[in-house]
């Protein structure tokens, strides 16, 4: 039996009463709200239940699927310890989401924190729905940093598991929406918090899942949100089905926005094959983008590919280029994959005997070596964006006020370590930024001081060269 209807809901434990104590009054509508989804959750009387929260337990490349019979909690972090809950897991459905993510090679399973204790993601929701039904077993997942096409697959694979069993199942998309609505909010303002919590709630209302998919990673760290993730997984559980949403409430009182919807599913829908629309878009688009490739980008492409799949380094190539053969210079690799890296590595001033061995050495790097990813895989490589930057002469300078994040690249040197940020880079708009993330890289304290110099690079990118 497909998903029987699937749910937006937010966590703030102050909604609580047992822990507003009074203060839950300033959200009561998202408190109606959230008690209206449960009354409806009651209603569907389901077998089982599917929550996605972004407190679970979470990996950078893996989503965490709660292994055992079963978990107890408290909210007595929130000073409400007489507030307990016990979930009773639907084992049976852990195991077919496994099987089918293992015959597809999708990294998700019960391996990693054996964590017995529900967290708020999780209880809140919960709290309102056992006021009005308690007998389902359910199914706690946690996200990932994979890439948001990744948790649209897992919402697939959650349905797939769901027909397959002939279960009564509804999904619970834990999450809250900005974090950063106001100036006396818990983590301050951010312009993009509002413009966030705008955006996801038309999209939410409308249903018009494909969308989730197009906001950019910086933005959505930059509004500071919570449940993005959550709602992409929901929205590819409900992959090709006829929709009657309905949104109950939105609202941010205290700085972080809550919004709470509802969808109903009516049957099937072919249209609605939102994750093969993103990508063969983005193929369409990567096509285009490898026609503007120069012969550095092409170098390094081909010696990820060779590397990737056969596991050889790539002999330099009798027809390339002479100025890449005939100089010497630091270069530094960068991959994305669906807009977010995935892997950079580079040096600051020429090791091997030219940049076109420069390009190889790194390139096989930044696909395997980088310390804060995965190695890449063979599926990925044709979803891959590459540049490379050739890094020009270092300078010394006495002053930050000598540096233009725009413009030059940032050296921080203190002692034995050394941190590198190259210029022009998303989401790194001021010096101050630029300083901080070459020394957190190089784990220099935000504190101690340090030696500058800095650089220009020559940018490949997409067949544009350009001079920063």
């Amino acid at each position: 039996m497909s998903i029987l209807s699937a749910y937006m809901l937010p966590h703030p434990p102050l909604i609580v009463p047992e822990i507003g104590k009074g203060q839950e009054r300033a959200i009561s509508h998202t408190t109606e709200a959230c008690h209206e989804a449960a009354r409806r959750i009651g209603d569907l009387r389901p077998d089982t239940i599917i929550l996605i929260s972004p407190h679970q337990t979470m990996y950078s490349d893996y989503f965490h699927i709660s292994p055992g019979k079963g978990a107890k909690g408290s909210f007595s972090q929130f000073r409400a310890g007489n507030v307990k809950m016990e979930a009773s897991y639907d084992t049976a459905f852990v195991q077919k989401l496994c099987e089918l993510a293992d015959r597809f090679a999708f990294p998700a399973g019960t391996y990693g924190e054996q964590n017995k204790y529900l967290d708020h993601g999780t209880m809140v929701p919960l709290y309102f729905v056992n006021q009005y039904f308690r007998n389902y077993r359910l199914v706690r997942i946690g996200l990932s940093g994979l890439p948001l096409i990744k948790h649209y697959e897992l919402g697939q694979l959650i349905k797939e598991a769901s027909n397959t069993l002939g279960r009564r199942t509804l999904l619970i998309a834990s999450g809250d929406l900005s974090h950063r609505l106001k100036d006396d909010g818990p983590y301050g303002f951010q312009k993009e918090g509002p413009e966030y919590d705008h955006r996801i709630m038309d999209v939410m209302e409308r249903a018009a899942f494909g969308e989730l998919l197009d906001f950019p990673e910086n933005f959505c760290e930059k509004a500071g949100e919570c449940g993005h993730r959550s709602f992409t997984v929901m929205a590819g559980a409900l992959d090709e089905t006829a929709l009657l949403p309905e949104k109950l409430s939105y609202e941010g009182p205290f700085g972080v926005g809550y919004g709470i919807c509802c969808y109903r599913t009516a049957g099937k829908d072919p249209s609605r094959n939102f994750r093969f629309q993103y990508e063969e878009k983005q193929k369409a688009a990567l096509l285009k983008q490898r026609d503007k490739e120069d012969s550095y980008i092409r170098l390094a492409r081909k010696t990820i590919e060779t590397y990737i799949l056969n596991g050889k380094i790539l002999d330099l190539p009798k027809n390339i280029d002479q100025e890449m053969t005939a100089q010497k210079a630091g270069v530094f690799v960068s991959i994305k994959e669906d807009g977010r890296l995935r892997g950079c590595i580079g040096t600051i001033q020429a090791v091997q005997d030219s940049i076109a061995e420069e390009i190889i050495a790194n390139a096989v790097s930044a696909s395997t070596k980088d310390p804060r990813f995965s190695p890449i895989e063979p599926w990925e490589l044709e979803r891959l964006s590459i540049s490379v930057d050739a890094l020009g002469e270092k300078e010394k300078i006495t002053s930050p006020d000598q540096l233009d994040p725009t413009r030059y690249g940032v050296i921080v040197t203190k002692g034995r370590k050394r941190g590198l940020l190259l210029p022009n880079l998303e989401g790194i708009d001021t010096v101050e930024d630029q300083i901080a993330i070459a020394k957190r890289k190089a784990g220099i304290a935000e504190e101690e001081p340090v030696e500058l110099e800095r650089f220009k690079v020559i940018r490949h990118e997409a067949g544009i060269l350009d001079e920063e």
